[in-house]
């Protein structure tokens, strides 16, 4: 590029008349020029090296994604034989949980836990110490029916812990009744007989537990409600011992 003198000489032989200042400005002091940032780009994509934003689920879509992931869940071969899954029902604002092992025929049909007669039995068994069915909240270990009914095999029961978990992490509740021999056993990591489970506080992720007949079996065993009586009897002196 020519120099300024050049520039000029050009500019006066082209007959273009040309202002010079007889007090230029010297270069230190002309304004810096400032750079502008480049504005940000729209909708950036988050590298990996970039923090990305937290989203805290409300209570209720906390509920709404378990309950879809327990839906579309295919974690074990369980998944092949159900009719649908078995969420759970009832009050998530409760104080009392019900934890059974598994879903029966009803309940793979229905899609609600302990329907039938044992279901009956059990709205019975919460009624004789105040409760009622809709005051509480129920659900199995396993989300899906066993073929047969049989019992949870290890490896499934597993599969779904982390649901119930979070079911037990959203509702908190203040006390635990473990329904049956299988459920107590599996809650309690243990293979203690019922006999020797029944009439003690455990303690289920820090939450106090009460062991206590399946209603299935009580039905079969007529003597042994007058044992089911004592345990609810059990389990409500420890819910009140627990609320002082």
């Amino acid at each position: 590029m020519a120099d300024r003198t050049t520039r000029l000489d050009y500019l006066k032989a082209m007959g273009i008349d040309v202002w010079i200042s007889r007090n230029p400005v010297p270069d230190e002091e002309k304004p810096p020029v400032i750079e502008q940032p480049a504005p940000p780009v729209p909708n950036a994509v988050l590298t990996s090296a970039e923090p990305r934003p937290s989203i805290a689920l409300s209570e209720a879509e906390s509920w709404d994604l378990l309950q879809s992931e327990v839906a579309q869940c295919r974690k074990c071969s369980l998944c092949e034989s159900r009719t649908q899954t078995v969420f759970g029902s009832g009050n998530r604002q409760t104080e009392w949980m019900i934890i059974g092992e598994a879903p029966g025929q009803q309940e793979d049909l229905q899609g609600q836990p302990f329907v039938g007669n044992a279901g009956a039995l059990l709205t019975e068994m919460l009624r004789a110490i105040g409760l009622g069915r809709e005051e509480v909240y129920i659900a199995n270990i396993l989300k899906c029916r066993p073929p047969g009914n049989r019992d949870p095999k290890p490896e499934e029961a597993a599969s779904c812990r982390d649901y119930l978990n979070r079911q037990l992490a959203l509702i908190r509740p203040k006390i635990i009744l473990a329904v049956g021999r299988i459920a107590a056993q599996t809650l309690l990591a243990t293979d203690e007989p019922l006999a020797r489970l029944r009439g003690k506080i455990h303690t289920l992720n820090g939450i106090p537990l009460v062991v206590v007949y399946h209603p299935a079996y009580l039905l079969r065993n007529l003597p042994d409600k007058k044992k089911a009586w004592a345990d609810l009897q059990f389990a409500l002196q420890t819910y009140r011992d627990i609320k002082g």
